[in-house]
């Protein structure tokens, strides 16, 4: 990865919902819209998960030693290689990582650098009660 990409993950809210609509009537008017990755998680369950510590060693083992495979990924984090098939197989899902296909193995690859969290803490969702 030559550029530096971060990833902003937010909850649902409805400011998330004004942003997009806003950004969707400046490209309508032919006006320019920065590139931003978001990705927004329905509860505080969904952040606690992406966000384990065996999910955040993954992420770095595989951004750090780029390795050729998924077992390989299982290797560099001394884990069971179904837990971290299933885990991969989510953060694939929510665009985290890309499953690069080579030959009969997918190589997984980190997409940023960086995530940035924003997070309400006045927020009425029955969800952040129960975390």
């Amino acid at each position: 990865m030559t550029e530096n990409q971060t990833l902003e993950v937010r909850l649902d809210s409805d400011e998330q919902h004004s942003e997009l609509l806003e950004d969707i009537r400046a490209l309508e008017r032919g006006e320019e819209v920065d590139e931003r990755h978001v990705l927004v998680l329905d509860n505080e369950k969904e952040l606690q998960r992406l966000l384990s510590p065996s999910n955040l060693a993954l992420l770095r083992a595989i951004r750090h030693h780029e390795p050729e495979s998924m077992r390989g990924a299982a290797d560099l984090v001394g884990r069971d290689f179904k837990e971290v098939h299933r885990n991969l197989t989510e953060l694939d899902a929510l665009n985290v990582i890309d499953l690069q296909e080579d030959g009969r193995s997918k190589r997984p690859v980190v997409r940023f650098d960086e995530i940035d969290i924003e997070l309400s803490l006045d927020a009425d969702d029955a969800d952040a009660a129960t975390v």
